[in-house]
């Protein structure tokens, strides 16, 4: 890692820094010393293994936080989330001057307008749209997905990255591998002793993760688990365990996270900073790793509101993660005006209401900074769980 840390505050308190810079100084500073290539992605999944293989920092673009947008807004008509708008106002601002270039998952419409944008706005540096499948036929989206990724790599070499070598990809794999399984590991403690992971600093730890070389996430989520994992000062108290969802995209801020779970909520599973979760399960390393990398996005993918699924499909598959989780109730919580997360919520809503689980909902936006009316609603909601679930 950068810094010692010694302690459980100093390694939350780097987290912190690094979650709130967004000038990416932890970027910069791992270009002067190695003079690789930076990208950034959008939030939710992009293939990093083949990004970090070709001697590039995958950096993951979350939005501008609490930042105030002015030319950002001259972008984006008022009913889009705000997410696109504080990204344009980084790239404007000069905060991403570090990136070479960033790669656009599809994700909606509004994304994908965004990578259009980038290609005026900042010629010169790599853009690339990675328009995963719809169709999970290993010769039909499968070959269109290998195609696009191997796109993406011509790109990156002819911006001055390294080519892509087997062998390279393969320790690439291992090596996220490792940072993904400490992400489910921290996931399940958290499932099993909520007490012993507070969301809020395991939030920060995701985000931290997304700006710094694998290998400096991995150590960061090592301490934190050895911290946690030897802490018995930390007590159980007798709060509603629920399940949070909607928020894939565009992240809440972390005064939110904080509001709830000052309500008296336990957050024991989320959508939050899925690039690590994305894929279920460790990614194979025998064999072509591309092949790989695209047969683990295939079919070892979650039930995304970006992914097509059969119909009940995510319904289901929320029911599914609240009966593993142990969830009292439910939350809905999304960003205004996100068009995947409130489409798909009349399924989901009907869904756990056909299970009998109790849900609420509320929108958010990643520069919010009042919360009374959500610590209301979450305090309600999670008072009404522990009086009167189960009765």
């Amino acid at each position: 890692m950068t810094h010692a840390h010694d302690d459980l505050s100093g390694l939350l308190s780097h987290a912190e820094e690094l979650y709130r810079d967004t000038s990416f100084s932890a970027v910069r500073a791992w270009k002067r010393r190695t003079g690789g290539l930076a990208l950034g992605f959008m939030p939710i999944y992009v293939p990093r293994e083949l990004l970090a293989a070709q001697d590039v920092l995958p950096v993951g673009l979350m939005g501008g936080g609490e930042m105030e947008i002015i030319r950002g807004d001259a972008y984006y008509q008022s009913y889009i989330c705000h997410i696109p708008r504080s990204t344009i106002e980084l790239g404007l601002n000069g905060s991403l001057d570090a990136l070479d270039g960033v790669v656009f998952p599809a994700i909606c419409d509004v994304i994908r307008n965004l990578s259009g944008m980038w290609t005026m706005l900042f010629p010169g540096k790599l853009v690339h749209y990675l328009d995963v499948p719809q169709d999970f036929d290993p010769a039909v989206g499968g070959a269109f997905y290998r195609d696009d990724l191997l796109h993406l790599s011509r790109k990156i070499v002819a911006h001055g990255g390294r080519p892509l070598e087997t062998e390279r990809l393969r320790a690439a794999i291992v090596a996220y591998n490792r940072a993904n399984g400490l992400v489910r590991e921290l996931y399940e403690l958290r499932r099993e002793q909520p007490w012993k992971v507070p969301t809020h600093e395991l939030y920060l730890l995701l985000r931290a993760g997304l700006v710094v070389p694998v290998d400096e996430q991995i150590a960061m989520l090592e301490r934190y688990l050895a911290f946690v994992e030897d802490d018995d000062e930390r007590r159980p108290m007798d709060q509603a365990r629920v399940l949070l969802t909607g928020s894939f995209c565009e992240q809440p801020p972390l005064g939110l996270i904080k509001t709830l779970e000052r309500t008296g909520c336990y957050i024991v599973d989320d959508d939050f900073v899925q690039v690590g979760r994305w894929i279920r399960h460790d990614v194979p390393t025998e064999g072509d790793p591309l092949d790989a990398l695209v047969e683990a996005f295939l079919h070892d993918a979650i039930a995304s509101p970006t992914r097509w699924c059969e119909s009940e499909a995510k319904g289901a598959d929320l029911v599914r993660r609240v009966e593993h989780s142990g969830a009292e109730g439910v939350i809905f919580c999304a960003p205004s005006f996100c068009d995947p997360a409130l489409l798909d919520q009349p399924m989901t809503v009907a869904a756990v209401e056909r299970a009998g689980i109790p849900w609420t909902a509320f929108k958010y936006a990643e520069n919010a900074g009042q919360f009374q009316v959500i610590r209301e609603q979450a305090g309600t909601f999670a008072d009404s769980i522990k009086l009167w679930s189960g009765a």
